[in-house]
């Protein structure tokens, strides 16, 4: 793919996109229900990014600030985007990329961008769940394993994964 993946914020007319993306890559307990997934594009104000490229979304990412050092349960389904509030984590929700797109650095272009947002807003970090065998990727992208998760999303194993601003005074 050698056209310029363009990185914004997530609209309304973006969801069919993203329901598609998300039911390609989850399994149906993880998987993130389209209202609420219509819930978050309509309330996460800066956190719910999309990749496109010549007006197909490749993938995208999203997750709403919070207090929180970890990510917490609640998150996948109520949201409360305090993004109006200084510092706080950016909570990810969900990172997927399309089938067609997947090894074209789609989500690293996608985790740059929401660092950047981390740096400009002043958050103290940016934090995940994960399976085990995608710690090695997080990892690569500057994130720092702190072990298990107190959650309980989906009946699965995660770990805690944190990104944390360092140029935070």
């Amino acid at each position: 793919m050698k056209e310029k993946i363009h990185i914004r914020q997530a609209e309304l007319q973006d969801l069919d996109a993203i329901e598609r993306i998300e039911l390609e890559n989850f399994s149906e307990e993880e998987a993130i229900a389209r209202e609420i997934l219509k819930d978050h594009i309509e309330k996460i104000q800066t956190t719910f990014l999309v990749a496109e490229c010549r007006g197909q979304i490749l993938g995208y990412l999203e997750g709403p600030v919070r207090l929180e050092r970890y990510l917490i349960d609640s998150s996948f389904s109520e949201v409360e985007d305090l993004s109006q509030l200084e510092q706080g984590f950016i909570s990810i929700t969900s990172l997927s990329i399309a089938k067609e797109a997947q090894g074209l650095g789609v989500g690293t272009l996608l985790l740059e961008a929401m660092k950047e947002i981390a740096l400009k807003d002043n958050r103290q970090g940016i934090n995940l769940t994960c399976h085990d065998y995608l710690i090695p990727y997080y990892e690569k992208q500057g994130f720092t394993n702190e072990g298990l998760s107190e959650s309980q999303y989906a009946g699965e194993v995660w770990y805690n994964l944190v990104w944390e601003n360092e140029k935070l005074d």
